[in-house]
């Protein structure tokens, strides 16, 4: 079973036991985070229907907070002798992929009560 979630304007394919790095997440290292999900895969059937998509569930944890690799971005003006140089560093957060759930079930249990009999005295 897969899925594909979204967070950070990016979309990502995950499975259970997945580690993905995404962009940066509010959050401490060993916290649970749900990611929204916009399509699954259960290896039978496809679910693309928002109604249906609303109860799936894809868990996963934070393992680490870090910045990436520097992007140098460089500036250039022909003949003017204009140079900029600048770096940058996006914050990134590694998510270890928990639970891809297909929909958040909850136990119903109802009780029918059957009428009781009268009493023969």
């Amino acid at each position: 079973m897969y899925a594909i979630v979204s967070t950070g304007g990016k979309q990502y394919k995950v499975a259970t036991d997945d580690v993905i790095t995404v962009e940066k997440i509010e959050g401490e290292a060993g916290s649970k985070v749900e990611l929204e999900v916009i399509f699954l895969n259960d290896g039978k059937k496809i679910v693309t229907d928002p109604a249906k998509l609303a109860k799936a569930k894809v868990t996963a944890e934070i393992l680490e907070q870090f910045k990436g690799e520097k992007q140098l971005v460089y500036k250039f003006h022909k003949r003017k002798r204009y140079h900029r140089l600048k770096g940058h560093r996006q914050q990134l957060t590694k998510l270890k992929i928990t639970k891809v759930q297909a929909t958040s079930r909850a136990k119903k249990t109802t009780k029918v009560e059957e009428p009781e009999a009268p009493v023969a005295e």
